[in-house]
């Protein structure tokens, strides 16, 4: 089944922006579709290789910082190519 993530870090803590840098660069170098925008990172792929591949890099991006919200939304369907018709 495929799914599409919806992530937004939010570190809370002064060097909040490497920790966000590497978050999404570590999305970037896996095997699944990654698409940004300004206010969050979209993941795309098979739920059962994706959701244990973000559960390791949550797991990662939260034992280097004191502090952190990570905001996860997941729809049960691959919407990467997704374009709006109006």
């Amino acid at each position: 089944m495929n799914i599409s993530v919806d992530l937004t870090l939010s570190p809370l803590q002064n060097d909040y922006e490497i920790h966000v840098i590497n978050f999404i660069k570590a999305l970037r170098n896996s095997e699944f579709t990654v698409l940004e925008n300004p206010l969050s990172t979209q993941i795309y792929g098979d739920f059962d290789t994706l959701m244990p591949f973000l559960n390791e890099q949550i797991k990662k991006s939260f034992q280097n910082q004191d502090i952190c919200v990570l905001t996860m939304k997941i729809v049960k369907t691959d919407r990467s190519t997704y374009e709006p018709h109006f």
